[in-house]
């Protein structure tokens, strides 16, 4: 898709304080995205990783702080302007039964589009496109309800990928997959990172896999960036025990050479059971 490209677009937040109701569940937290690169979160059930990315995307407003895209406050800008650099694929999206997996996709192209041009030669190129780097060309009459888990999260991303945004959010994007379906899916981010300079941020709860996909790391911690930097950087048996509460040991990955984290168990569990 496209040719070769290095993502100018900066995503950054300045003491960004988010929640819904009651107590806040990120609590001024300053992190900046390394464009071009990708940056995956980390953190216990409920930290404020999904949280956190549903206020990159500008689908959750700041209680206090900004959300800064190239340098403009993002709610400040048109719901077009922010679509047209930043696609985000939520989790466990949802879409009509009758919905085939072509017009799925194609609903990626909505943010270019308006009332002096409509559907397009570009957009249909697009479209194909996005079908073909995702494996879906031949499942592109399929509705998406008749789909297997990594058919319809492959449909998902195709259509994010249609969007054409050099910044992109994804949620958990391999919760519910089989193991091989989860590899197919993060090699295709990789992929795309490596051949685009796309900037892709996801949320992951396999630390293993993060460091083997990630550039960047970010630990949350109770709504709190706990440590940031490479996978090196961040995950020491130190930093598992302070964010998971959970008693490891970290050795090289055999076939990727990045830290891999072995679970002991819970603090204070080893001891009891010696």
């Amino acid at each position: 898709m496209n040719q070769p490209r290095h993502s100018t677009h900066r995503l950054e937040t300045k003491q960004l304080t988010l929640g819904y109701d009651g107590a806040p569940i990120i609590l001024d937290l300053n992190l900046a995205i390394p464009a071009g690169k990708i940056t995956v979160l980390v953190g216990p059930n409920g930290c404020g990783k999904s949280t956190l990315l549903r206020g990159l995307a500008r689908l959750l407003k700041p209680r206090r702080g900004k959300v800064y895209l190239d340098g403009a406050d993002i709610f400040k800008l048109s719901t077009k302007a922010v679509a047209k650099r930043l696609g985000m694929l939520p989790q466990s999206p949802t879409a009509p039964k009758e919905l085939t997996v072509r017009d799925l996709v194609a609903q990626g192209r909505y943010p270019h589009q308006n009332w002096l041009q409509q559907w397009s030669k570009e957009d249909e190129q697009m479209v194909e496109q996005a079908l073909a780097t995702t494996g879906m060309t031949q499942l592109a009459d399929r509705t998406v309800d008749t789909l297997s888990g990594g058919q319809r999260q492959r449909a998902w991303l195709a259509m994010a990928l249609a969007q054409d945004t050099e910044i992109l959010l994804l949620d958990e994007p391999t919760t519910f997959l089989d193991l091989a379906h989860q590899m197919e899916i993060l090699d295709l981010l990789d992929e795309l990172n490596e051949r685009q300079k796309r900037t892709i941020v996801i949320v992951l709860h396999d630390l293993n896999q993060a460091c083997r996909y990630a550039d960047y790391l970010v630990a949350v911690r109770e709504g709190q960036v706990h440590v940031q930097g490479t996978p090196e950087e961040v995950i020491t048996e130190e930093t598992v025990r302070e964010v998971f509460e959970v008693e490891s040991r970290i050795m090289p990955d055999p076939v990727a050479g990045t830290p891999m984290c072995i679970p002991v168990g819970r603090k204070g569990k080893v001891s009891d059971r010696a």
